[in-house]
């Protein structure tokens, strides 16, 4: 059974789809990778604007507005793309668009704070993404169930702490130690980054048995979202850990 911790590329996926007649219509890796490079231009793109548009003026406030339209925007694309997979030829573009809004200003503001902290977090994300994937082509990381089934579990136990930060966020509440500096901070984001980069590896399984399978051809697109997904998550990630370091100097 396929498995992965990523939301958009979970054990269902695949079933239910009608293996086109056609097998130049089906899903393939290469396809797969072109369209996850034209997500990463657009995404790339739209962070250019937000980028420019927050260091023209050095203020926040030039850019919240369009951060809140690209997170929100972008959160609510991913959920109709993930019931609406069919759709995904449309929607992966506009949540890659929507997500380089958000990250775009995310990032210039990081950049502001931290000289220099953005690159790194780029360098380290791609660094991360090539490793891992030489790692699983090369059989040096076995995804094996018991393997899926632990980086599922951790993800899980990742996604109720932020829920709960959030819910505590509400009433004026923070979650102590976890998300300052200190070691207990430190320690937790590396552990989240180590998860993070695991699910990188679910995702190339999900896509590399999705293809076996002969989904159908928008299926690739769909892939692509789904790395994506998983893609921006480790960048912010990535870049909330450098910016852990950096604040203890």
């Amino acid at each position: 059974m396929m498995r992965t911790a990523n939301p958009a590329l979970n054990a269902k996926t695949f079933t239910g789809l009608a293996r086109p007649l056609d097998t130049t219509r089906v899903m393939t890796i290469q396809g797969t990778v072109n369209k996850t490079a034209l997500m990463l231009v657009i995404l790339l793109a739209a962070a250019s604007f937000t980028w420019g548009k927050f260091f023209e003026t050095g203020n926040p406030a030039a850019v919240s507005s369009w951060i809140l339209i690209g997170l929100f925007g972008g959160f609510a694309v991913a959920l109709v793309t993930v019931f609406k997979k069919a759709w995904s030829p449309l929607t992966a573009p506009i949540y890659a668009l929507l997500e380089g809004l958000f990250l775009g200003g995310l990032s210039a503001m990081f950049e502001a704070r931290f000289p220099g902290i953005v690159i790194q977090a780029v360098a380290l994300t791609f660094g991360t993404l090539f490793a891992l994937l030489v790692a699983y082509r090369s059989g040096l990381i076995k995804v094996t169930e018991n393997f899926k089934l632990g980086v599922f579990a951790a993800t899980g136990g990742i996604a109720l702490v932020y829920l709960a930060t959030i819910v505590l966020g509400f009433f004026g509440v923070g979650m102590p130690f976890i998300h300052d500096s200190g070691f207990i901070g430190i320690g937790f984001s590396l552990f989240v980054v180590v998860i993070a980069s695991l699910n990188l590896v679910l995702d190339f399984d999900f896509i590399e048995n999705g293809a076996a399978a002969g989904a159908p051809k928008y299926m690739e697109w769909y892939a692509a979202f789904g790395l994506m997904v998983t893609r921006i998550w480790l960048y912010i990630e990535i870049l909330r850990l450098l910016s852990k370091l950096r604040s203890r100097r």
